[in-house]
């Protein structure tokens, strides 16, 4: 059986998908990006013609365009990328869909920078946990927990953290204790 020779953007968005979903699959469960800039190939992956998003960040904006995908406002965006939570992009974060219990797939998938392997220790539970999972996370304000905190499942984000070419996933699925 023979398989298809993959370019060089295939090969890279391929590895990417594959790290993204195995980090959704297996929560707090750090997984490992192909070489280059994160969010900008976490947006090739995810981003197209069909999907929205939304960045503070004017020079990733500039990126993001790039894969055809609309730049919509917080409340609107399918996709939301903060390469930092600022006071300012926390205000921003708050406004981001968290979807309906009708259609809680319409809920937001947030991308952010975080220090991976360091920090607070969090401990999770949930779906692809087999009893719990601890993760040490830094760059991420207790704001943003009280904010993921206010939606029940199965309403609220989606969210990949990500540390260079280290990315985590934690789905709304996912139950945190500090």
């Amino acid at each position: 059986m023979t398989h298809p020779i993959y370019t060089d953007l295939e090969a890279r968005t391929r590895s990417t998908f594959l790290a993204l979903m195995w980090a959704f699959s297996y929560p707090g469960r750090i997984q490992t990006l192909p070489v280059g800039a994160a969010f900008e190939s976490i947006a090739i992956t995810l981003l197209d013609l069909e999907t929205s998003y939304f960045t503070p960040d004017v020079s990733l904006s500039a990126h993001l365009a790039t894969t055809g995908a609309r730049a919509l406002t917080p409340e609107r965006a399918a996709y939301h990328f903060y390469p930092e939570l600022t006071p300012a992009a926390l205000h921003t974060l708050e406004r981001a869909n968290p979807g309906t219990m009708l259609y809680p797939d319409d809920g937001a998938t947030l991308v952010i920078g975080a220090q991976l392997g360091s920090g607070e220790t969090v401990t999770l539970t949930g779906a692809g946990i087999k009893t719990q999972q601890a993760m040490n996370i830094a760059g991420v304000p207790a704001e943003f927990w009280a904010l993921r905190s206010q939606w029940h499942f199965p309403m609220g984000w989606d969210v990949y953290f990500t540390d260079g070419q280290q990315v985590l996933g934690l789905p709304r699925s996912t139950k945190i204790s500090f």
